[in-house]
């Protein structure tokens, strides 16, 4: 194999209660990875495209080419490689963008060597990625980016990442509204120590949000979906938050909050006629403050990158 394309899917991070310890895959959107071999031994960006311009082609600034170049050294192979990206989602959306391209690119570079190492013995390098794109080497997107699915990062050290059973009928809706949040902003926010009152309600969410999954409890996995340290403070961040996310519980999802660092916002509903009615509800509400939007509707995403040709 001389050439390959994957494609990797957006996530949603922290999910409610869960920050930097949750995070599920979607179908879309999502960005592809072209690796093509070259005699060059070196790695460099060919392209990329859908960024307006904004992402470095310098392979030692860029979240996909740090990661395959790591990857390599990691195998020990000096292999040339010509990378072009194509981003098809926004920068910056909380959608877990960097990641996306990031795990596409890995993913490939295993494929194209002859998968060396499992999908799990990857994450390291994506989160690398990661480390580059916001300062922190966090796993709640690279996790379900790579592996598929709801996952839940246990530890860091060492690290650990379980994914979890979904319902089979459980959908998320995401609408991203045409503004930008950065991750570093969106993390300098936050409150370096909480209430223990806080801490406790958050972890009895976590464990109620897993066991809800595990179970198929769509009860149990509402009243989880609560966000008591996070969420109140990054919400000021996205206008109209308040009133799109209540127009999305009486049009009927179970719950939702912030995707990521925002300023997209996520659902989660049991069917998908139910997401794509919450979907509407929640673009009216951004539409009467004139922000322009994007919704995706999808099951949890199981299977993670795919090999494209």
């Amino acid at each position: 194999m001389e050439s390959i394309k994957v494609f990797a899917p957006a996530t949603v991070a922290n999910v409610a209660c869960g920050f930097d310890v949750l995070g599920f895959a979607v179908d879309s959107p999502g960005d592809e990875v072209v690796l093509k071999k070259t005699n060059s031994g070196k790695v460099v960006i060919k392209e990329i495209t859908g960024d307006e311009g904004r992402l470095p082609k310098n392979p030692l600034s860029n979240t996909v080419s740090i990661s395959i170049i790591q990857f390599l050294e990691k195998i020990g192979i000096e292999q040339g490689i010509e990378i072009t990206l194509h981003k098809k989602m926004p920068l910056g959306s909380g959608l877990g963008s960097s990641a996306a391209s990031t795990v596409a690119g890995v993913f490939a570079i295993n494929e194209l060597m002859g998968n060396p190492l499992s999908r799990s013995e990857l994450l390291p390098f994506a989160m690398e990625g990661e480390r580059l794109a916001c300062g922190s080497a966090h796993a709640d997107n690279v996790g379900p980016a790579l592996m598929g699915g709801f996952v839940l990062i246990r530890s860091y050290d060492p690290l650990d990442v379980i994914k979890i059973p979904t319902p089979k009928e459980l959908y998320a809706t995401i609408i991203h509204p045409q503004i930008e949040v950065q991750t570093k902003d969106a993390r300098e926010i936050l409150r370096k120590q909480i209430p223990i009152k806080s801490a406790i309600i958050q972890w009895g969410n976590v464990g109620g949000l897993v066991a809800g999954l595990m179970l198929n409890d769509y009860g149990l996995i509402g009243r989880s979906l609560q966000d008591v340290i996070v969420e109140p403070i990054r919400s000021i961040l996205i206008p109209g938050f308040d009133q799109v996310k209540q127009a999305a519980m009486q049009a009927g999802a179970l719950g939702g909050s912030i995707s990521g660092s925002g300023p997209s916002m996520f659902t989660l509903s049991k069917d998908r006629e139910t997401a794509e009615r919450v979907g509407r509800a929640m673009e009216v509400e951004f539409k009467k403050i004139n922000i322009g939007n994007e919704v995706y509707v999808s099951k949890i995403n199981e299977n993670g990158p795919v090999v494209m040709g």
